[in-house]
């Protein structure tokens, strides 16, 4: 797949804080978009500002909007006159919640209220961060790799954690409300696996927390685990690479090496 670089417009990024997020502001700015990207707080857009320009020389030109993935209110301004959406934003946690509404809750509603405000606002496009969790746990062990074509059994307890759940059942409404109700509007999906690469600051994902935890003994051993991994800088460039291509309509991408990690 290739982009166009003939023209450019402007582009909503949700969860401008988040590490992701980031690094794919970062990437569009440098093909020279322009970007707005959401925070649940303007009071952060200076410090978020401050650290994507560590990557992004035109950090200064990012908007910033108020919005909460728990709230309808900013969903509307944020998608304003934008040509595409980055979803990205989504509720990643660092232990297990008490029950699973707190990330199901916001992952799914809250990307139904990104796709509806983007659907009434003539958005060309929407391209959804989900995860390889939504596509590669529930179904016990198997040889065979795992494809766009499969899917997480959200309903299998003891093979999913409240993360898997809920991004599966984000991914799939996502998918649901589209067919039903998306109109013109396109729908794409990203599914990472561990997401890895350069620290920006002090607020980084969950997956460098894991790696963080075996490094500096909060893990008390070493597991035998494995993980598929993904250099975020990657990730970045397939999201744009999922905006842009007209082939990449309606499809699903996972964004992963072969497993790296002893014990896969």
């Amino acid at each position: 797949m290739t982009t166009s670089t003939n023209s450019r417009g402007l582009v909503l990024v949700t969860g401008g804080s988040g590490y992701i997020a980031g690094y794919c502001i970062a990437q569009l700015l440098s093909d020279g978009w322009r970007v707005r990207t959401t925070v649940r707080s303007l009071a952060r857009a200076e410090e978020v500002r401050a650290t994507i320009g560590k990557i992004a020389s035109d950090a200064a030109k990012i908007e910033f909007v108020s919005a909460d993935l728990n709230s309808d209110r900013g969903w509307a301004d944020a998608v304003a006159v934008t040509d595409y959406v980055l979803h990205v934003a989504s509720p990643v946690p660092t232990v297990d919640p008490k029950s699973d509404d707190e990330l199901v809750r916001p992952a799914r509603d809250g990307t139904l209220r990104v796709l509806k405000a983007s659907r009434d606002a003539g958005v060309k496009r929407v391209v959804m961060t989900s995860s390889m969790a939504a596509i590669a746990y529930g179904r016990g062990e198997r040889a065979e790799p795992f494809t766009e074509a499969d899917w997480t059994d959200e309903t299998n307890r003891n093979d999913t954690s409240a993360y898997e759940r809920s991004k599966t059942i984000a991914e799939r409404a996502a998918w649901a409300w589209h067919k039903a109700e998306g109109g013109a509007l396109e729908l794409v999906t990203v599914n990472p696996a561990l997401v890895l690469g350069p620290v920006l600051g002090s607020d980084f994902s969950a997956s460098l927390e894991a790696i963080k935890k075996l490094l500096d003994g909060s893990v008390p051993a070493l597991p035998r685990f494995g993980f598929s991994l993904v250099d975020v800088r990657d990730i970045a460039q397939l999201h744009l690479l999922a905006m842009t291509a007209p082939a990449a309509a309606g499809q699903r991408f996972l964004g992963s090496t072969d497993c790296a990690f002893h014990g896969c």
